[in-house]
């Protein structure tokens, strides 16, 4: 198993809301309004850090006031800066089946019959659900496969690998039309 970071991505800031210095802020938190219950977060700018102040949901985002940011402006220079924190402030899971997407990044992804199929690599979520990412490490090609139940029926975290159902092909054993 490869060694993990321990900055967790808990979301990144967005647009400017308003002109008070209010900002959007995306987050991969399972209750949007969470990402303000973790105190400063760090930040991929060197040097920054913010301290969410005040923050509300609105529509699909959250809505947050920065503690020093009190213009658009201000807002504005914050766009696409990513928020992180450190693993170990965050709750462990409480169910076995529970664990952080980053827990999975390294572990070998296997088939049923224990053939080593390559490692996950990423956990990319393009809008239409999460998906799992596998490289090969002979070939160096990444799969891309659905990150569902069906899909990868088992996660073992301790053992370092999880089992991937590869799904059938819906075009295999059709012919190509003439």
């Amino acid at each position: 198993m490869t060694t993990k970071t321990n900055s967790i991505l808990l979301g990144q800031i967005g647009a400017a809301h308003g002109i008070k210095g209010a900002v959007r802020i995306a987050t991969h938190t399972q209750d949007p309004l969470a990402i303000g219950d973790y105190g400063p977060l760090a930040t991929d700018r060197p040097g920054l850090t913010i301290t969410i102040s005040k923050l509300r949901l609105h529509k699909n985002v959250v809505v947050a006031h920065i503690k020093g940011i009190d213009d658009r402006n201000a807002a504005e220079a914050l766009n696409g800066v990513s928020l992180f924190v450190e693993r170990d402030r965050l709750p462990d899971p409480d169910d076995e089946d529970d664990f952080y997407h980053t827990d999975l990044i390294g572990l070998e992804a296997r088939i049923a019959s224990g053939v080593v199929i390559g490692s996950v690599v990423a956990i990319p979520n393009y809008g239409a659900g999460d998906l799992i990412e596998i490289r090969d490490p002979n070939s160096g090609d990444t799969f891309l496969f659905p990150f569902t139940k069906a899909v990868v029926p088992s996660v073992h975290l301790s053992e370092g690998y999880l089992v991937i159902e590869v799904p059938l092909d819906a075009e295999e054993g059709e012919e190509e039309p003439d």
